[in-house]
């Protein structure tokens, strides 16, 4: 099939469509052309392939038990050190009253991240979700990045599949993909010095995977990384995959400037961004899912991506995740969208929304009776 104007694309087009393998140059070679329309048609045609019209969305609620950290990233408007007057931690009441009100809101899924925090014990961890579990057992714990879960077996001596039981035990379902930033060195030093490496995200999934839990990825991209640092990204997911096999879901992350260290660059573009979902789709051909995140994206136009490879929308968010709200392109930083409206946007693109728990499998509402 004809894709485009872009006789390279159309090359490429041609070996997605047989199911063969696209290499680094090949990535390199997508983000370059300027056939935007071409390259959204490509990975589209693989996103239908796998599923169809059918959309993804879940109701959750974002929570981060505490904003301290020593890790200083240049992109982060989030963290805070333990002398400043808006640093805070959680206790475990008040984890609980957020977990109720998500529960009453309908939410299936409690996103927990934070920062690094050394004033804390494991046990505050552990204790937060055996607390949580044992009072909504309903609800799914995604808690913990691997950059966490380095830090924890660092900072507390202990081994990685320790840290990673003990975790699980107290109620730990799975974990997100946030930590991953990017992983080419030098640029992964410059925008996060303080933070675990490239190869250490990768090694802790794979422990994570052995361990029988599923766990998304990330990419942020939109600051100071060149598209060979994105594609470089890519192919290691893409690898660890293949190893491990523990991966849903790719989530392509917007860089968004405001009140970070790096607030003098201009972020990705609508262009750049539609390219990323889309090489993205067709780069990781293991990946199950591939996530257009609209708190970063903003709702317009995460719902174009749809058609640029996304299959997954995130979800209805509701307040009480700071971190996010620090990384939103929303006014104000609401990030908040009912189920409604979500609904709304999927089936506008032309769509089929279906709700989702964090594992991917189809939720069934109870239907109201008068």
């Amino acid at each position: 099939m004809n894709f485009s104007r872009d006789t390279k694309l159309d090359e490429l087009a041609a070996r997605v469509e047989a199911g063969a393998r696209l290499s680094f140059e090949d990535g390199v070679a997508l983000f370059q052309t300027d056939d935007l329309p071409a390259l959204g048609r490509l990975a589209d045609s693989v996103r239908r392939r796998l599923h169809g019209r059918v959309t993804y969305y879940n109701v959750n609620r974002h929570f981060n038990p505490t904003n301290v950290c020593y890790a200083d990233c240049k992109f982060c408007g989030f963290f805070r050190t333990p002398r400043e007057a808006d640093a805070y931690t959680h206790n475990i009441e008040d984890s609980l009253a957020l977990a109720g009100e998500a529960v009453r809101e309908g939410a299936t899924e409690l996103h927990i991240v934070g920062g690094l925090n050394t004033k804390l014990p494991f046990s505050y961890f552990t204790d937060l979700l055996s607390s949580l579990k044992a009072a909504y057992p309903q609800l799914h714990l995604k808690a913990w990045t691997m950059v966490e879960l380095d830090h924890f077996a660092r900072f507390y001596k202990m081994s990685d599949e320790d840290v990673i039981e003990k975790l699980k035990a107290a109620g730990m379902d799975s974990c997100p993909g946030g930590g991953a930033e990017i992983f080419r060195e030098p640029t992964r030093s410059l925008v996060c010095a303080h933070k675990t490496d490239g190869g250490r995200w990768l090694e802790l999934s794979g422990k994570v995977h052995a361990a029988g839990l599923k766990t998304n990825a990330t990419m942020l991209y939109g600051h100071i990384e060149s598209v060979e640092d994105r594609v470089d990204h890519l192919v290691r997911l893409r690898e660890q995959q293949e190893r491990s096999g523990g991966f849903q879901c790719f989530i392509p992350l917007a860089f968004y400037p405001p009140g970070t260290q790096l607030s003098h660059l201009p972020g990705p573009t609508g262009v750049d961004s539609l390219k990323t979902m889309a090489v993205s789709r067709l780069m990781l051909d293991n990946f199950p899912h591939i996530k257009s995140y609209w708190v970063m994206l903003g709702k317009r136009l995460a719902q174009v991506a749809l058609h640029y490879g996304a299959n997954d929308l995130d979800g209805t968010i509701t307040e009480g995740g700071e971190l996010t709200e620090s990384y939103s392109v929303e006014a104000g930083g609401e990030v908040k969208m009912s189920k409604q409206e979500i609904v709304a946007l999927i089936e506008d693109a032309g769509l089929e929304a279906v709700e989702r728990d964090t594992l991917y499998n189809p939720v069934q509402r109870a239907v109201a009776t008068i």
